[in-house]
Parts: C-alpha cells; sequence; structure tokens
C-alpha cells in the first residue's frame, strides 16, 4: 500500500492509502494534484515500521504529509503548519523548532510562547 496527499494550492487537503495500480479508482476529479506521501519519513529520515529506529531506506518529502500541511515544490517536501510564531523552520528537516530546546531531564513539559519556555507539566 502507498500514501497519497491530494495537494490544493500547496496545502494537503487529503492523505488517502491506495495500492499504486489501482490509484486511479480512488483519486477524484477536482483541482489538486496527488503526490506520495511515506508513512515512514519523518525529519528527512525514513524509520523501521516495527522498530520505530531509522533504517537507511529512502525518506520520502521529508515528512509524512497530514491534513493542513503545505508542500514546498522546491524542496519537494511537506512541511507541517507552523506550532507557535516563535518557531523556525529547519530547513534540513522541514520541521518546526522551538527557539529553545526541550528539557531533557525526564519530566512532560509544554511550550509557553508567552515566555517562549518550556513549562513543567503538573498533575493537579
Amino acid at each position: 500500500m502507498a500514501h497519497f496527499a491530494k495537494v490544493v494550492n500547496g496545502v494537503v487537503d487529503q492523505v488517502i492509502v491506495a495500492e499504486p495500480e489501482f490509484f486511479d479508482t480512488f483519486v477524484d476529479s477536482s483541482p489538486g494534484e496527488w503526490i506520495q506521501t511515506s508513512y515512514n519519513t519523518k525529519g528527512g529520515v525514513h524509520y523501521n515500521p516495527e522498530t520505530g529506529e531509522p533504517d537507511g531506506g529512502v525518506a520520502l518529502r521529508k515528512n509524512y504529509a497530514g491534513v493542513g500541511f503545505t508542500y514546498d515544490r522546491d524542496k519537494d517536501a511537506f512541511i507541517p503548519p507552523q506550532p507557535y510564531p516563535s518557531w523556525t523552520l529547519n530547513e534540513e528537516s522541514c520541521l518546526w523548532e522551538s527557539p529553545v530546546a526541550y528539557p531533557e531531564d525526564g519530566q512532560l513539559y509544554t511550550w509557553n510562547e508567552e515566555t517562549t519556555s518550556w513549562d513543567v507539566v503538573t498533575e493537579e
């Protein structure tokens, strides 16, 4: 099975799964372009679907497409929506990065755009 994203005016409108040889029976004729995407690709790296580890496979279009993602033809990449105004696009991975690295101390954090910092998630 293969995954295909329908791109309308540069934005992913829908994603389907179809056998490539039967693809034409699943697509509609409304405006837009169908572009193959890989469920196993994230940040320009291909991952083994069983282990979740990088496997050296061919990474297709930087990221698996999702509804609302943009398709950058020059980069041949699907780019997720920008989560916060302060985050910047990593041109290599085509993923958004926070201005402050996520803490690696085992705690759970959430982004605080007002302070542009990570806040510890506390249970109430």
